[in-house]
């Protein structure tokens, strides 16, 4: 049975949880939720939930290293040896530049300025591997993107991504039965 790694990208406190920033971790906690996955656990620099998905092994993992060191949560993934990262890897963040509620699944890429994608880049030396970015609103102009990422977000676009969330483990479920290729085909905006 394949082993696939879901990442859901955040930060760690009470203080972050409603954050754009955070994301990543609403759509791991509904994906847990929505397949009956027990609690996470902490796992070296991370939280960790495991179960059985459409016919694989997933792992669903929120880094508990804060963005901006997001890779390291991913050491133990160079010692398994059926691991293949550009089909089994799936990070899952927030994304400034694009509108509230928009999704782009990508097979790869940049990271874009997102420094929890730039962290992974970095540790895992390659851009080859499958993200799913979710749409956090544009950037005001004139206000600082670290500041905009880090803010709460409006009631109105929180029930947008609220509402997305079911969604979302509909279009996981498709990255994990047939692929990152069918997942861009079915759910980018």
């Amino acid at each position: 049975m394949r082993l696939k790694i879901i990442v859901g990208l955040g930060n760690p406190g009470l203080e972050h949880d409603a954050a754009r920033h955070n994301v990543g971790w609403w759509v791991v906690d509904r994906l847990a939720y929505d397949w009956g996955f027990d609690p996470f656990e902490k796992k070296g620099e991370s939280l960790v939930s495991e179960g059985n998905v459409v016919g694989s092994s997933v792992q669903l993992v929120k880094p508990l290293t804060y963005m901006n060191r997001s890779g390291l949560s991913l050491r133990g993934l160079m010692n398994l040896e059926s691991f293949r990262m550009k089909e089994d890897l799936l990070v899952i963040v927030d994304d400034a530049a694009l509108e509230v509620g928009r999704v782009r699944f990508r097979a790869k890429g940049g990271p874009g300025g997102h420094n929890g994608l730039k962290s992974i880049s970095g540790f895992l030396q390659s851009d080859s591997y499958a993200r799913l970015r979710i749409g956090v609103g544009l950037k005001p102009e004139g206000q600082d993107l670290a500041d905009w990422v880090l803010a709460r977000m409006s009631e109105e676009d929180e029930d947008i991504v609220l509402d997305l969330l079911p969604v979302m483990t509909d279009a996981v479920e498709i990255w994990i039965d047939e692929g990152i290729e069918e997942g861009m085909n079915r759910f980018n905006q």
